[in-house]
């Protein structure tokens, strides 16, 4: 219960950052930053949101069916602007395995040259 605890405290802590500080992100990711500021510092140790992360990581397709039921109000839109749709879908997807396989490369290359990235 602990973990659960700790990881709605740096979502609310995220959301409170939003509304006040009017930061331009969404408060959830504030939330998942300030989480990871403090897992690298060692405030806060993985062992104790391990395992309410896998727990919420194993139902998390559970979180999206309010959105996937949601798209269904939109169906007629969808049909009218499916290309569009399918050509960003596909160029998307192109671009982040570029991206993925170039960072990915350029990595190995660094770690077989000796050098550090961490």
């Amino acid at each position: 219960m602990k973990g659960f605890a700790i990881l709605l405290l740096f979502n609310l802590a995220g959301l409170a950052g939003h509304h006040l500080l009017h930061v331009p992100l969404p408060g959830n990711v504030l939330g998942m930053l300030l989480l990871l500021l403090c897992l690298l510092a060692g405030w806060v140790k993985l062992a104790w949101i391990e395992t309410a992360a896998q727990f919420l990581l194993k139902h998390m397709l559970l979180f999206f069916a309010p959105t996937i039921v949601g798209v269904i109000a939109y169906f007629t839109e969808i049909g009218r602007q499916w290309l569009p749709i399918v050509a960003n879908l596909f160029v998307s997807t192109a671009v982040v395995l570029a991206l993925t396989g170039w960072v990915t490369g350029r990595l190995a290359r660094e770690e077989e040259a000796g050098g550090t990235h961490g």
